[in-house]
């Protein structure tokens, strides 16, 4: 059996490697696949096969997945080219034959008006048309979208969004890898679709109330308009296209849309989740 892990030169491709080779996998049957291989270059010397791909050349996804039994597809990161990026992709692990194709898409996907969603729909529907076998990994939220702006949330005594009392449920790319980890190495997967998410959802008030408790200063939550929100990250120094998108994600989790119910995750990785006080304190702590 050859696994292909796509992306594996970003956190979450990376997350995924290493969960397999905790799980004895030999290093031999992973086929860690991303742009820059001089990151996964330590990987290499540990046995793990390197290959270089970009979802935007056909021809190298067409090598990479070569005499694999599963791949691994890591949804893209530049929004706006991703539909046409998984496409190939899948049309790549089509020629190739792959037993089984799993992809990281996006919570409550189909039930969602995201934008954020929009290209995850799309490929999901890629992929439910391409004959292919596949596993749908519906991830929620990142803890780290959040413990990642542990500094700016001490430097201005707030955490500013437009979500409301909406809750979210965030799980750290840790528990995300485990579970995809789990998924590839089970042989009945084809056709399931696991919605992903942490155990015990939050407000960003209640984000705001770990931060304070953690870092021992006073931290609080700023509701904005959307639209208000959007500019503030574009004056952060964020392109106008994308800010839009994070804005309108939170408006998304005003509305319920990433809250996950499922305990799925906490089921694939055989425990609870990360906590947002774990993760929040981990982060203060470092």
């Amino acid at each position: 059996m050859t696994i292909v892990i796509t992306g594996a030169t970003g956190q979450l491709g990376r997350l995924v490697v290493e969960a397999l080779l905790e799980t004895s996998v030999p290093a031999g049957q992973i086929v860690a696949a991303g742009r820059d291989v001089a990151k996964v270059a330590d990987l290499a010397g540990r046995g793990v096969q390197v290959r270089q791909i970009d979802y935007q050349d056909p021809a190298s996804l067409r090598t990479a997945f070569a005499g694999a039994s599963k791949v691994l597809l890591i949804s893209g990161s530049e929004v706006g080219q991703r539909l046409e990026q998984h496409r190939n992709a899948i049309e790549a692990a089509k020629e190739a034959g792959v037993g089984l194709v799993v992809y990281t898409s996006i919570a409550n996907a189909g039930r969602t008006d995201m934008q954020l969603a929009a290209e995850h729909e799309a490929t999901e529907e890629a992929l439910s048309t391409s004959g292919l076998p596949f596993t749908l990994l519906r991830n929620g939220w990142y803890l780290e979208n959040y413990t990642d702006q542990l500094g700016s949330y001490l430097q201005h005594g707030a955490v500013l969004g437009s979500a409301g009392d909406g809750r979210v449920s965030a799980a750290t790319r840790a528990d995300y890898a485990r579970a995809a980890a789990a998924v590839l190495l089970r042989d009945d997967q084809a056709g399931k679709v696991h919605e992903l998410g942490g155990d015990v959802p939050f407000t960003l008030s209640e984000l705001a109330e770990e931060v304070s408790a953690a870092a021992g200063q006073p931290v609080a939550y700023q509701d904005l308009p959307v639209q208000q929100y959007a500019e503030l990250l574009v004056g952060a120094g964020l392109p106008a296209p994308f800010a839009a998108i994070l804005a309108d994600s939170d408006r998304g989790i005003a509305r319920g849309e990433l809250l996950v119910t499922s305990g799925d995750l906490s089921r694939l990785i055989g425990r609870p989740t990360t906590s947002l006080r774990e993760a929040v304190r981990a982060a203060t702590a470092q």
